[in-house]
């Protein structure tokens, strides 16, 4: 099956911008000053969630000012209901998580399952506590549970579809220089 291009034109012509470039950047800013105050002295490691978290992450770890280690992980939740909260990883994450600060980062908290499940993970690992941070909080009732929140958050959002910044619409423009919105969704 073929993509349409012009209908995926399209939906950034007619696309509601949210927050643009400089709005997106000064809070990427304001995230890791804060990271910065809390996490220096814990000797994190920090996962990159795929594909959503890459653009967060290379934006957000250049201005983290202490030594760090870096992997990425790859997970998608399967919704049908005899495997709910069940994570298919596509790429694990291979640095221990015993007794480690562990700060994972990821584009958008939506319902929360996948990121969820990530954090279980973590904690089950041995991690000696899980921090996360998302550059879009989307404002909804929905949440995976009343309790999930970012422990970073960039940005909120209104409860819409959403793209730019690593987020994206059917595949494509992930690379938008700003947080979008598509018209009518």
């Amino acid at each position: 099956m073929s993509t349409d291009l012009a209908h995926i034109r399209q939906v950034m012509v007619e696309a509601d911008c949210l927050y643009n470039e400089e709005e997106v950047e000064a809070a990427i800013e304001a995230v890791a000053g804060q990271i910065n105050a809390e996490l220096a002295e814990r000797n994190p490691v920090v996962f990159c969630v795929m594909n959503g978290g890459l653009i967060f992450s290379g934006k957000l770890l250049t201005k983290l000012h202490f030594p760090l280690e870096l992997s990425y992980l790859h997970a998608t939740r399967y919704r049908n209901q005899t495997s709910g909260g069940e994570l298919f990883w596509k790429a694990k994450p291979e640095v221990s998580f015993i007794d480690r600060h562990v700060l994972i980062i990821d584009d958008i908290l939506d319902e929360g399952h996948t990121l969820s499940a990530i954090i279980e993970f973590c904690r089950h690992a041995g991690a000696a506590a899980v921090y996360t941070a998302v550059l879009v909080d989307k404002d909804h009732q929905r949440k995976a549970s009343p309790d999930l929140k970012a422990d970073y958050v960039g940005l909120s959002c209104e409860d819409r579809y959403v793209f730019g910044y690593g987020m994206d619409y059917k595949g494509y423009w992930r690379n938008a220089p700003g947080i979008y919105a598509v018209s009518g969704l």
